[in-house]
């Protein structure tokens, strides 16, 4: 493998070389015409040949080791059968570039398993940025979970595959996934149908969610039976959510009273994790103020209660997301 080089930049020049022990698995490693090695010369500016099982760096002595712990923790996720791709690519520098996190890291060189996981049935997802890292601990360790922040955080998806991982071993009897049913700016008008014909719109991306964690026979069957239960937040009025994981998507779009009236259904052996993005607010006019933002200034600090706020740094879909993140917020400050 040959590219052209990246230009020089000032500092001192290093060079190292790492050697793979498994040289079948390096193309998984390059990617499909190299694009994870581009992708790590674009981001890090180092310059990278390739002969054999063995793989030169060359640029800064920083960026030379950056790249190097990179491709190090690439090769161990391959080992461990996940799938690397420019985006893996982006991850693994952020947490690599993150000394809050050098031990989550460096701790899987040596290890068969990363130090913070999610097992589902599909597929074992791992964080991709320090905030998601703290989010998987905080998704363990406390009953009630606020997380808040821009689309593509992983906020939902991260607390669905933490859901589906306790129902598989047991630990909670049911799943509960909800959100208010408000049109994103739009007015849908009147929906043919019966309730549930209605209300699947609103709650698509809770499917999808579900989908990626578990076989979708296993989701049909799981919902039939009802320990799989995803529904509107106005079904949740009166009832006490014992021994479930519990999870309000969209949180941004309650008022006050609902959230109020969801907070209030915790029960016992259970777990509640509220997602939204408090500056993308859909509530009707004539609606004053949001339920999310309210419950962050009444809860703040309350023990027992994680506060985890996302930013778009914290972007895992298309990096041109995290960009378009950053310029909306940018004007809106």
């Amino acid at each position: 493998m040959s590219r052209k080089p990246v230009p020089a930049q000032t500092g001192d020049r290093s060079r190292v070389e790492v050697t793979f022990d498994r040289p079948q698995l390096l193309s998984a490693l390059f990617g499909h015409y190299d694009q994870n090695l581009v992708a790590l010369e674009n981001r890090l500016g180092v310059y990278i040949t390739a002969r054999g099982n063995r793989v030169g760096l060359e640029g800064t002595a920083e960026q030379v080791a950056l790249a190097r712990d990179v491709l190090n923790d690439l090769y161990k996720r391959i080992q461990r059968g996940e799938e690397v791709d420019t985006g893996l690519v982006d991850a693994s520098i952020a947490m690599a570039s993150e000394p809050t996190l050098d031990g989550i890291v460096r701790a899987e060189a040596g290890d068969r398993a990363p130090a913070i996981m999610i097992r589902t049935r599909k597929k074992t997802i791992v964080p991709r940025t320090p905030m998601q890292a703290t989010y998987m601990r905080d998704l363990i360790n406390n009953d009630m979970i606020f997380a808040l922040g821009p689309a593509g955080t992983g906020k939902t998806y991260l607390a669905v595959a933490q859901a589906v991982a306790q129902l598989m071993t047991g630990s909670v009897q049911r799943l509960i996934l909800s959100r208010p049913a408000v049109e994103a700016g739009e007015r849908l008008g009147f929906l043919p149908g019966d309730m549930k014909e209605k209300v699947d719109p609103y709650l698509r991306p809770l499917y999808d969610a579900l989908y990626d964690c578990m076989p979708p026979e296993q989701v049909e069957r799981r919902i039939a039976s009802g320990e799989i239960e995803i529904a509107p937040i106005a079904f949740m009025r009166g009832r006490t959510l014992a021994d479930a994981f519990v999870i309000l998507d969209e949180a941004q779009n309650t008022t006050p009273a609902q959230m109020k009236m969801f907070l209030t259904r915790f029960g016992q052996n259970s777990r509640m994790v509220v997602c939204g993005d408090p500056r993308q607010v859909d509530l009707p006019g004539g609606v004053t103020g949001s339920g999310l933002a309210d419950a962050v200034t009444r809860l703040e600090g309350v023990e027992g209660i994680a506060m985890v706020r996302f930013s778009a740094a914290d972007v895992v879909r298309h990096p041109i997301v995290g960009r378009i993140v950053e310029a909306y917020e940018g004007s809106d400050a």
